[in-house]
């Protein structure tokens, strides 16, 4: 008999891995980003925890659904279409799988995220 799931209490201190855009997407700056997965499910569908990054601009192309929640800093966040969003400390969103475009940090930021990306 398996175990009952418990409650993850999630950890703002950040002892994560360098996570940095890769070269041939940075835009402008040097950016340098660490990731915290504080939380995994057992199929790795679902994970969360903190990220952190130094101010740049890069390309991405998202694969999955992430929930984020700015806790510090400032990011801007342009469509492939030129839609045009920008986040500070507070403000929480979504980043539907499918979404290309550019993610640039304009003020170091760190925000809780949370990512969905069904296994097929």
């Amino acid at each position: 008999m398996s175990a009952p799931p418990k409650i993850v209490a999630l950890d703002r201190f950040q002892t994560g891995e360098s996570a940095n855009p890769s070269h041939e997407n940075i835009l402008a700056g040097i950016p340098r980003t660490r990731v915290s997965n504080q939380y995994s499910d057992a199929k790795g569908e679902f994970f969360c925890g903190i990220w952190t990054s130094t101010a740049g601009k890069w390309r991405v192309r998202y694969t999955e659904h992430e929930f984020c929640v700015i806790i510090e800093g400032r990011v801007r966040i342009e469509s492939a279409s030129g839609e045009k969003h920008e986040f500070k400390t507070g403000d929480a969103f979504v980043v539907p799988a499918g979404f290309q475009g550019v993610w640039e940090v304009s003020e170091p930021c760190k925000k809780w995220y949370a990512i969905f990306e069904p296994k097929s």
